[in-house]
């Protein structure tokens, strides 16, 4: 193990995530953020900034010597959430907070550009920093950016994200599906509303619909083998405004998480069948509309092995776990969709230090002790590739 974490900017880092934390911005408008990056870039020597897409930033550090271009990603938006965390810097932006952690994704990497920007002379090859807009919301910039030609000259990428209810310093990783495709489909179920007290002149939704969801279920339980992960969730179910009228439309949304391509194909043709043929069979007429999400995220096992290899140079083997599956989505598969990559999972301290809410929770917190941990491990992984 090495003593790398204590050459961190540890303490400009906090700086940075602070502002970052109380000036949230959502998906697709995060236009201070991206503008207080490259103001933090420029106090930096020897780099290349621009942007491939709108509130993107792409800061490139060229080696002294050619070599391999390596990606380094960290995703820079916030979610519609209002803050409850107890700190001292909540968010000033009412109804906005970075509850998923990406102020810390994007305070890491700035402390890793800082680091190795000092280290030109020891870097073979080229370094592309990515601070990604709207992480959080489909179509996902990481899809724009690639579609932008942000990959197209990159040989490997990697990225981090932050947990609580894991201890500072540890690191998870693991090979193959790291993550689930997450798609969200929308039904509208088209009956024929009546009064209560004539349900046999209505084609009644509210029927319909839960015959539907009913049916959806099985395809977990009834379709699917046991030992694939497939996840249907309903989360909205709309019809009606009063108890003595059938009404004449429903709308149901969920969402399907799923690890394997192909089971993500079956599932969604699974649906599609089971909603054509109960609304067929009670008269009704629905559309549907299905959005194929992000995709998994697959960890290229060689890739992986270097993040395994710089985490126990950072944090000792003992600090290494293997990260279980995620069923959850993130948006970096665009990038292991088109070149090998590896995405890691950073701890950020225990429920016993009040960071026992997950992400995406109103409450969620981390310890700032990680910062250093996280910029470490983009530094190190750096080294170890391109490092002469």
């Amino acid at each position: 193990m090495t003593n790398i974490q204590e050459k961190m900017p540890q303490a400009e880092m906090v700086k940075w995530r602070r502002h970052l934390h109380r000036h949230p911005e959502l998906s697709f408008h995060e236009v201070e953020t991206a503008k207080y990056i490259q103001s933090v870039l420029a106090e930096f020597p020897n780099l290349e900034v621009s942007s491939l897409t709108e509130n993107s930033v792409i800061a490139i550090l060229k080696g002294s010597k050619p070599g391999k271009t390596i990606a380094l990603r960290a995703d820079i938006d916030a979610l519609p959430i209002v803050e409850e965390a107890d700190v001292e810097f909540s968010s000033e932006n009412p109804g906005v907070m970075h509850a998923c952690g990406h102020d810390t994704h994007t305070a890491m990497l700035l402390g890793a550009v800082k680091t190795l920007t000092e280290m030109q002379d020891k870097i073979a090859g080229t370094v592309k920093f990515i601070f990604q807009p709207a992480e959080e919301e489909p179509p996902g910039g990481a899809k724009l950016l690639v579609e932008a030609g942000v990959m197209d000259d990159v040989d490997l990428v990697f990225g981090l994200h932050i947990a609580p209810n894991i201890p500072v310093g540890m690191i998870g990783t693991r090979k193959g599906a790291a993550s689930a495709a997450s798609d969200v489909f929308t039904l509208k179920i088209q009956g024929k509303g009546s009064h209560g007290s004539t349900p046999d002149l209505s084609i009644d939704p509210i029927m319909i619909g839960v015959e539907v969801i009913n049916n959806l279920n099985n395809i977990v339980s009834r379709n699917i083998s046991p030992f694939s992960n497939v996840v249907i969730s309903i989360g909205e179910f709309n019809a009606g405004k009063t108890a003595n009228v059938i009404p004449d439309t429903a709308q149901i949304q969920g969402t399907v998480r799923t690890n394997d391509k192909e089971i993500r194909q079956y599932v969604k043709q699974r649906i599609e069948t089971i909603i054509d043929n109960v609304c067929k069979m009670y008269d009704a007429t629905y559309d549907l509309d299905y959005l194929l999400g992000y995709s998994e995220v697959n960890n290229d096992s060689a890739a992986t092995d270097l993040v395994l290899a710089a985490a126990e140079k950072v944090v000792g083997k003992a600090q290494i776990f293997e990260a279980p599956k995620m069923m959850g989505g993130e948006d970096f598969s665009a990038y292991t969709d088109v070149k090998p990559g590896s995405f890691f999972i950073l701890g950020g301290g225990t429920a016993a230090e009040g960071c026992g809410y997950m992400n995406h929770h109103p409450k969620f917190k981390i310890m700032e002790d990680c910062f250093k941990t996280g910029a470490a491990m983009h530094t190190q992984i750096i080294l170890d590739i391109l490092g002469q």
